[in-house]
């Protein structure tokens, strides 16, 4: 699609990455193939030598992978986009794009957890230090900062307790000190925050969640805002080797149609859920970018475009409550991941933040009993009867617990 300043986004989540195709095809055709023919010797001497553009090994470039991150590099409002065999593949082509020896990276606390464990068990190896710290707290970024300080990588809202940092404070003192801005958007999407309005640098995300929305894919991706960044990403996750194929890319920008109006059901339920989840005797609090009981509340308002469709929680009685709550849920599905038409409900400290310990997660906000809820498109009032039944069982457990035996 012709890129136009005025087009709404949900006609953007519709049209763009489309072209125009041999034999008239409205979506763009799966080129599931691992290399392309050249029309003579010369020709692919030019393609190798980027006199002219086209296509030679798919781990290079795919015309159905490029639809996919043309649309995405829209949406964020970026230049390119490169996608990702996954998530993490996205992350560690960021950190070994963007890092050498004697770096410094100052991370998010909140941040999910294998990119804690790969700063700390991987890219320590090699010479690169990691400072973690509650990004939400901007006075605390800008004293973690280093003269050798070359990556700020922030995810906002935090998973899993949904902090929310201030990217335009933080841009602008990590730009004092020639650091590059990385902001993991998985949580919120482009539908809700596109941080390049916020003078970020790299955006990223894991296609998995809220992009695809149908937890059909594995996939990644990382936009950028000019073409010397993206050829030098692109070089990067080459020779990495980390590329997504063209089938999980043609699923992706199939889900990216309709990313606008589900971002609106999501947000829509999860305000209801968080309400509702709020007035619960037996839940201790409540983390939602909607509820005026956020602590970033007021930001959120100025940096979101709604509060999204993840929700953070713990019940009174800690890890052993949660496990009832979770064991008792029928409608919402135990399984890690999120941004799914489905409801899913897990628990961090034993599931996906498992991998960065206790000292590690306590200093993130994790506690043991803390509930993370993707809400789904389910009917709301199902979702809400669901968690009822499930909390009410948590408090019979909880009551059965306080009486003494005889």
């Amino acid at each position: 699609m012709k890129k136009n300043s005025k087009t709404s986004f949900e006609t953007k989540c519709v049209h763009s990455g489309i072209d125009e195709y041999e034999f008239g095809s409205v979506v763009p055709p799966i080129y599931q193939t691992s290399t392309f023919k050249f029309k003579s010797a010369q020709h692919g001497a030019s393609l190798f030598a980027g006199e002219e553009k086209g296509y030679i090994y798919t781990r290079l470039a795919n015309p159905t992978v490029e639809a996919m991150e043309n649309s995405i590099a829209e949406l964020e409002g970026g230049y390119k986009a490169l996608g990702c065999a996954s998530g993490m593949a996205a992350v560690s082509t960021v950190f070994g794009a963007l890092t050498s020896s004697g770096d410094h990276v100052i991370c998010s606390a909140a941040v999910y957890g294998p990119t804690t464990t790969l700063l700390n068990a991987i890219f320590k190896r090699y010479g690169v230090e990691s400072t973690f710290v509650d990004t939400s707290n901007t006075q605390a970024v800008k004293d973690a900062v280093k003269p050798n300080t070359k990556v700020i990588y922030i995810e906002t809202p935090g998973n899993p307790t949904l902090a929310i940092s201030d990217l335009s404070a933080i841009a602008e003192a990590a730009h004092k000190n020639n650091a590059v801005v990385v902001v993991d958007n998985t949580f919120m999407s482009p539908a809700l925050q596109r941080p390049f309005e916020f003078s970020a640098d790299v955006v990223l995300h894991s296609l998995t969640k809220f992009l695809n929305g149908h937890a059909d894919v594995i996939g990644g991706v990382i936009v950028v805002k000019d073409e010397e960044t993206y050829k030098h990403f692109r070089k990067t996750l080459s020779q990495l080797g980390g590329v997504i194929d063209p089938f999980n890319s043609f699923l992706v920008h199939r889900g990216i149609k309709t990313l606008s109006i589900r971002m609106e059901r999501h947000c829509e339920s999860a305000i209801k859920v968080a309400e509702y989840l709020e007035k619960h005797p037996v839940i201790k609090w409540v983390r939602y970018p909607g509820l005026k009981s956020h602590p970033q509340y007021e930001l959120g308002l100025r940096q979101h475009d709604g509060h999204g469709g993840m929700i953070t929680f713990e019940v009174e009685g800690g890890i052993e409550a949660g496990r009832v709550m979770m064991n008792s849920v029928k409608l919402a599905q135990i399984a890690v991941s999120l941004g799914g038409v489905e409801s899913l409900i897990q628990h961090p400290a034993s599931m996906t933040h498992y991998s960065m310990g206790k000292e590690a997660r306590e200093a993130g906000g994790i506690s043991d009993g803390l509930v993370r809820f993707s809400v789904g498109i389910e009917n709301v009032d199902e979702i809400i009867a669901d968690l009822d039944f499930a909390l009410n069982s948590v408090k019979e457990s909880l009551t059965k617990a306080a009486v003494p035996s005889v």
